[in-house]
This record gives C-alpha cells, structure tokens and sequence, in this order.
C-alpha cells in the first residue's frame, strides 16, 4: 500500500475516539510524518477529552484541534493496520471493505473511566498516555521503521 509519499496507512479504533485513540494517532505521527493515520470511534464522544488533551501536551504533542470521527467514514478505505485499542472497538469493529492487510489488538484502560480526585484522575491518563507511547514506539520500531528504507 505505500506508494513512496506515505510510510503506511493505519487506522486506530476505540469506542468513543475521545482518549486512547486520539493519543495513539498523535504518538504515531510523532514518530514519522509520512505515516497516513486516522482515529475514529464505534461510538464516537462530542469531543476530545480535555485531559488528553493536557497530558499530551505535557509531551509536546498538541491534539486540541483533533476532532472525533465515526468508524463508518472509513469502512470502505484501504489499510495497512487498523489497530483497535480497546476492549469493546476490538469486538464490535466492523467488517471493512477496503482492504486491510493486519488487524492487531492493543488493550489500554480507559482513562475515562478513571474515579478519584483531579490529580489521581491525571495520573490515570499519564500512565495510559505512557502505556499507549511504549506499546506503538516498540510496534513502529518492528512493523514500520525500515517500510521506506
């Protein structure tokens, strides 16, 4: 699927699109410019969580313009990886009819969800943002990095 601008196209999946896909798209296009990637959700949220927002921030990743997106924009596009990254996108991802040459499955809590006061809700978000970056630093490393070389 690479055509020599983009490294590879991929998508990642979560429910609500608003947290753990949203850090992960920003993470894999830190990594490389020329990788293609989107986010989307099965039941996308209003908005980006505004504590996603600042703990990647924290990172120098500013994602306060990204919006949330529906899966079903992208079900008849074509894939490299469409990578879900929780639990509930993995088991009602849709069927796409694009082609899409690996499905993998990366499961982070979500931060969401995550009870207690601001600064143990913060801490939630920073290990799941810390979890996310490991998970798609070593995926990159293995899977993409040498695509384009």
């Amino acid at each position: 699927m690479t055509d020599g601008k983009t490294a590879a196209r991929i998508l990642v999946l979560c429910t609500g699109n608003s947290c753990r896909s949203q850090m992960a798209e920003a993470f894999l296009k830190s990594f490389d410019s020329k990788l293609e990637v989107h986010s989307a959700g099965t039941a996308p949220a209003s908005r980006v969580h505004p504590r996603a927002v600042q703990v990647m921030k924290e990172v120098g990743i500013d994602i306060s313009s990204n919006k949330t997106k529906t899966v079903r924009q992208f079900l008849s596009q074509s894939f490299d990886y469409v990578i879900t990254v929780c639990d509930n996108a993995k088991e009602t991802c849709p069927f796409f009819t694009g082609k899409v040459e690996h499905r993998l499955h990366m499961g982070f809590e979500d931060p969401a969800e995550a009870t207690g006061d601001d600064e143990k809700i913060l801490g939630v978000f920073r290990k799941v943002r810390e979890q996310i970056k490991a998970e798609l630093e070593t995926f990159y490393l293995e899977k993409l990095s040498h695509a384009d070389n």
